[in-house]
């Protein structure tokens, strides 16, 4: 189904097919075998290229979001595959999806959350499942922590339009990029 919506999103954006992968957002994305990335549609790099494209961008996040995805409230296994490119283009002044790429972001690392389902004595699982059966919100966690730099640079950046990202959200990736993949929970700054 995913190949399917991505094959749509061609027809109706037909330019997006065109556009070079010389923006240093997508620096990588063409040498990616998305084909063998776990529940990822082989033409990502096209959605992720539609993000730049100002007609084809709000199709393009909402096709992102769901390449995010396995299910609601669910980090899909592409997801770590996909975070490298949407955290560069955050970073692109005057995107016109720029807003729409923080809420992935914020969606990703609140789904990415450490959750062992023993450090508060649950027995239930929450909404986005226990960590040891979702590999992916760790594998989310590492690339937030691998990208802390350029997502602190992001937040403290005083370029950024005032309320294109709001409090909850801008502590939300603060916690991301905390995150330590030899860890469960955030690091705390000393």
């Amino acid at each position: 189904m995913r190949e399917d919506s991505v094959a749509r999103f061609l027809r109706a954006y037909p330019r997006v097919e065109q556009v070079a992968y010389d923006h240093p957002a997508l620096a990588g994305c063409a040498e990616v075998d998305w084909s063998a990335v776990p529940e990822c549609p082989a033409g990502v790099p096209y959605l992720l290229r539609g993000l730049l494209d100002e007609a084809a961008g709000p199709e393009a996040v909402r096709q992102v979001g769901d390449a995010l995805m396995s299910g609601p409230l669910h980090l899909g296994a592409g997801a770590p595959a996909v975070l490298p490119y949407l955290i560069r283009l955050a970073a692109v002044p005057g995107l016109a999806v720029r807003e729409d790429l923080f809420g992935l972001l914020v969606f990703a690392a609140l789904m990415a959350e450490p959750d062992d389902g023993e450090a508060d004595g649950e027995d239930h699982a929450p909404p986005s499942g226990f960590d040891r059966d979702r590999r992916e919100r760790a594998a989310c966690r590492t690339v937030f922590a691998a990208h802390a730099p350029d997502l602190r640079a992001l937040l403290a950046d005083p370029g950024l339009p005032a309320g294109l990202i709001g409090d909850d959200d801008r502590a939300y990736l603060l916690r991301a990029v905390e995150w330590d993949e030899r860890e469960t929970a955030p690091r705390s700054e000393a």
